[in-house]
């Protein structure tokens, strides 16, 4: 009979093991930072191979036999409910890991570091063909990658649980269908409204006092500079660890709003990030749930912190000091702007809170339909406007504004855009429980009192890393089960304020 010692030499021997694999994945992160924000464009060939380097030697250390080994141990011993949690968590991405070749591995790192100089130069001179022959390489190795996983599953349903492992396809299908079915009739409304929200922040910004104003929101908003930093990249995003965890912006001269509303976001990753506990760094209780509460983080501060009236009563001032011809803007105009409706735009990133979804429905069935061989790469184009035509009723001028906008398909990542929807659901979730739970919040942002919410989603979200799955994590901090109800309600209630519908 195995002694107390011996199951926690067991234990710890695992998460020895874990640690060395989390860590080499760590560095690949800042590799791949480096390639999107500093890396000279002649550094693409000796990136790529390192990055495979690092993929396959973590892949080798995770799926050895080892590894199995100490999986087996670990599992006859009798563990705390937090450690039976990382058990779990190492043991779901060892029988993933372990049916894929470790040269598979390293043929999708070396193609995805391969591919985004391929897709930036294509976006840049609006050309699809350029991005084509990559695009295909890269789903027949997504595929075959899905295959090797569960050959008897549809291989978007694969793929896409390296995202979202514990909610299920059938999850996203059903909120995404939710949403284009009560948000097309909301789109409609707001369209023909006769309500003409205010529009301040037209003209142009000097992009140097863009930065000096996204610098302050961060301080607004609590931001860890001792573990963090701001820099500019085409696509904005943010990454690392709890001890450092960076963002990214991008400053348009005639978009001061959209460089805010990004950078709030982004913020949102990277104070979960920074929320997670320090003493479990490397193990599974220290790394965020996955991508649909990862971006539930994103859209809570984004969407109702950043877009709230109590917020730009707040932050008004400090945007009149950066840019002081922007003195006879109201808290209210401010509110207005950054909730308008724009049924017209292409553009992904730059989309309200409604149409946002439309966008998300578009590629969530375009790109299954790739992986799964119902529609042929040189296709994409034409069926990526018609599509946009028909949900948003606005037809890209270019591919560049059109099926190249994202950078996601460059790094081979089918599967991740749902979750994109799955966050913002959930953040209304979440946000509904604060709110709840915190005296006044409305009037704690509107005072930049925002301890109290950071220590709520540390408690309720942050601190527990992996422990929970993604139902049992909702419930935990919500005391309910993943529901659209709030969201939809959020959303109906607040746009049919502000368009008097």
């Amino acid at each position: 009979m195995a002694t107390d010692a011996t199951q926690t030499a067991a234990h710890e021997e695992l998460l020895d093991r874990y640690e060395r694999i989390s860590n080499i994945e760590g560095a690949a992160g800042i590799l791949n930072w480096d390639q999107e924000v500093m890396m000279p464009e002649g550094g693409t060939p000796a990136r790529s191979a390192q990055l495979s380097a690092l993929s396959a030697t973590s892949h080798e250390l995770l799926t050895e036999e080892a590894m199995g080994e100490a999986l087996d141990a670990a599992e006859s011993a009798e563990l705390t409910d937090e450690e039976d949690a990382a058990v779990r968590e190492i043991r779901r991405q060892y029988e993933r890991a372990t049916r894929v070749p470790t040269e598979l591995v390293e043929e999708i790192s070396r193609t995805t570091s391969e591919a985004l100089p391929v897709w930036k130069e294509a976006k840049a001179e609006d050309d699809f063909s350029k991005f084509a022959p990559v695009l295909e390489e890269l789903i027949d190795l997504k595929r075959d990658y899905a295959e090797q996983i569960d050959p008897d599953r549809p291989a978007y349903e694969v793929l896409f649980e390296d995202y979202e492992p514990y909610l299920g396809l059938d999850t996203a299908e059903r909120i995404l269908e939710r949403l284009r079915e009560e948000l097309v009739p909301l789109i409609d409304a707001v369209g023909e409204s006769d309500v003409e929200l205010a529009s301040p922040f037209a003209g142009q910004f000097d992009p140097d006092t863009q930065e000096a104003l996204t610098r302050d929101a961060l301080d607004t908003l609590g931001y860890d500079w001792d573990r963090g930093r701001l820099d500019t990249a085409p696509h904005p995003f943010s990454m690392g660890t709890t001890f450092d965890a960076r963002v990214t912006t991008r400053y348009e001269d005639d978009d001061m709003l959209g460089a805010l509303t990004s950078t709030i976001h982004e913020f949102g990753h990277a104070t979960y990030t920074q929320g997670l506990p320090d003493e479990e760094y490397g193990s599974p209780l220290g790394e965020n749930r996955n991508l649909s509460v990862h971006e539930s983080q994103s859209r809570f501060w984004e969407n109702h912190v950043g877009r709230s009236e109590s917020f730009w009563s707040l932050f008004l001032p400090h945007v009149r000091e950066q840019f002081p011809e922007l003195d006879g803007v109201t808290p209210r105009d401010a509110y207005e702007a950054a909730n308008r409706v724009y049924d017209d735009n292409p553009i992904r990133i730059e989309a309200d809170e409604l149409t946002y979804h439309m966008h998300i429905v578009l590629r969530f069935e375009i790109e299954r339909e790739l992986i799964e061989g119902d529609l042929d790469v040189s296709e994409v184009p034409k069926v990526w406007n018609d599509r946009m035509e028909e949900y948003l009723g606005v037809r890209p001028d270019t591919d560049a504004e059109g099926c190249l906008q994202d950078i996601h398909w460059s790094h081979g990542s089918f599967g991740y855009f749902p979750t994109y929807s799955l966050g913002s659901v959930l953040a209304a979730q979440l946000y509904a429980s604060a709110d709840e739970e915190i005296d006044d919040l409305d009037g704690q942002i509107e005072a930049g009192e925002f301890g109290p919410l950071h220590e709520w989603l540390t408690e309720n979200v942050h601190q527990h890393g992996k422990r929970y799955t993604t139902p049992d994590l909702i419930e935990e901090a919500t005391g309910e089960a993943f529901t659209a109800d709030y969201f939809l309600d959020y959303a109906s209630e607040k746009y049919g304020a502000l368009y008097d519908l």
